[in-house]
């Protein structure tokens, strides 16, 4: 096991406390110091379990198993066999209980169909959000009070912060790779019950803690793919899904009506992209606009990307029982972009945001996320349903 030179461990062990139970009904079968540790395999959730365990909390490990994995892919994905097998490493080291949980029927309907139902529609969907809001902060918080805790801590770059009279939700201390932006669609009345034990640390720190924990995921490289997308190809893994009339092929135009070229399919386009067009042009291309009714894609130059506003629908609000006037907060439209100044105005059923930007954005894309920020604080988001 290596030593740390410059990173004194001792001074970086985040503390983890337990929330007051504020509402004991219903709790009487509560351990009072029961953290249920949701286990992927990787060394976040690792050191996650392990820190609680080291810190004397009672903890149960608790892997889900979401899909069918082809062996081949095992080192491609996350959530693999591979995966559940060093969680359960991990836990038997941390000395701690660890369980599986059998959910690929959930997976399969509310991630795996609407992943490739919002392709099918000339969306881009965020599998990791829908993830989130269906299974581990929904499923899986649930599943918590079956085994005796109250509480569940997973792995994520976030904090929640629990020094004023309400819960908030915040970026993790680690810029590179805070993980807020998923975790927008967490129930405001569910904060109290989740702990983020990583979110006060570098990447590089909690790859320290593996190291001196003795874990044997320590070393384990991280998943950049989509985990069910095996080889990380998602146009043909979307193919493959798509009944032969639902492939869309149509007719790639210009902007200015001009017809450029065919395709096969509207699932092989988001906004913005530029590659893999199949076009020979004089200037470059973007993808300006799908438009799955007739299978057409519209290209253009790059200042055509640019909107000055967008709309999110199906919202959740943590700072907010209901938000009431105008919001001036930063928005963020992407994963890996900085959040960018905004006006938000909120819809009479408080579902539907309008947003208006100080200064127009490029590549608005249908499907994603618009997360909104006042500093650290997520104060909620929604899914972008079209660009203004």
């Amino acid at each position: 096991m290596s030593t740390t030179e410059h990173i004194d461990i001792e001074q970086k062990t985040p503390d983890i406390d337990l929330p007051p139970v504020e509402d004991p009904d219903d709790l009487s079968s509560i351990v009072e110091d029961r953290v249920v540790v949701a286990m992927s395999g990787g060394v976040d959730s690792s050191v996650t379990a392990a820190l609680c365990a080291e810190q004397g909390l009672d903890a149960v490990g608790l892997s889900m198993r979401l899909y069918a994995t082809p062996q081949e892919d095992y080192s491609k994905s996350c959530c693999s066999p591979d995966d559940l097998f060093d969680a359960r490493q991990v836990a038997d080291e941390s000395n701690i209980p660890f369980y599986v949980a059998n959910y690929q029927e959930v997976f399969q309907e509310r991630v795996i169909d609407y992943f490739v139902d919002e392709y099918r529609r000339g969306r881009t969907p965020n599998p990791c959000v829908a993830c989130n809001n269906h299974l581990k902060f929904d499923i899986l918080l649930d599943r918590t009070l079956a085994l005796g805790s109250r509480y569940l801590a997973t792995g994520h770059y976030a904090r929640v912060d629990h020094s004023g009279d309400r819960p908030r939700l915040l970026r993790g201390v680690d810029k590179t790779k805070d993980q807020s932006y998923f975790l927008f669609g967490i129930p405001r009345e569910a904060l109290d019950r989740i702990l983020f034990p990583l979110g006060e640390l570098e990447k590089g720190e909690v790859r320290e803690h593996a190291e001196r924990l003795g874990l044997v995921t320590a070393d384990k490289p991280e998943s950049h793919e989509i985990c069910f997308v095996g080889g990380g190809n998602y146009e043909e893994y979307v193919e493959e899904r798509l009944e032969e009339e639902e492939r869309k092929p149509g007719k790639i135009v210009h902007q200015n009506g001009e017809e450029l070229g065919e395709h096969d399919g509207i699932h092989q386009f988001t906004i913005g992209q530029r590659r893999g067009l199949g076009l020979s042009y004089h200037e470059r291309l973007y993808v300006q606009s799908i438009r799955p009714d007739t299978g057409t894609i519209v290209v253009g130059p790059k200042q055509g990307l640019e909107s000055q506003g967008l709309v999110a629908e199906r919202c959740n609000w943590l700072a907010f029982d209901r938000p009431t006037g105008p919001i001036e907060c930063d928005v963020q439209i992407r994963y890996n972009m900085d959040p960018v100044p905004a006006l938000v105005t909120v819809g009479d059923d408080a579902d539907t945001a309008f947003v208006e930007f100080m200064e127009p954005q490029e590549a608005i894309t249908p499907g994603q996320a618009a997360v909104f920020y006042r500093g650290e604080e997520v104060l909620g988001g929604g899914f972008i349903e079209e660009s203004r």
